[in-house]
């Protein structure tokens, strides 16, 4: 197998709780999507996950999957997402099992990124 760039091709989970994580968008605390472009959105979407991982008694070293969404069909804005991801304060929650879509829309007006993950939960 190839060596992926930053993440691995299994993870083994052998914690007995799970919490999935779906949908974590780029929503300020008024609902709204936030305004100023794509890495505005990622930061907030990871300022957002940050938050729901400390709820769940979580850290981003407990993720064990996770996919990330974003409105692009540019494999060099992909990649820059990425990367950006891997090194931000939420940056070993990419290095497990982790995939990378560009998709064409995602589900609020003008949002441009979201992320799911699964959570292996602390015991």
């Amino acid at each position: 197998m190839h060596q992926p760039p930053g993440y691995h091709h299994v993870t083994v989970v052998e914690a007995g709780r799970l919490a999935y994580l779906s949908g974590q968008c780029p929503l300020g605390l008024d609902g709204n999507v936030v305004e100023g472009g794509l890495w505005p959105q990622v930061n907030q979407m990871l300022a957002n996950t940050m938050t729901v991982l400390e709820a769940v008694e979580a850290s981003p070293a407990d993720v064990v999957r996770s996919a990330i969404y974003v409105v692009s069909d540019e494999s060099d804005l992909l990649s820059r997402v990425w990367f950006y991801l891997l090194n931000s304060a939420m940056g070993s929650a990419f290095t497990s099992s982790s995939t990378l879509l560009g998709v064409n829309q995602l589900g609020y007006s003008g949002q441009l990124v979201e992320v799911d993950l699964t959570v292996a939960l602390p015991d």
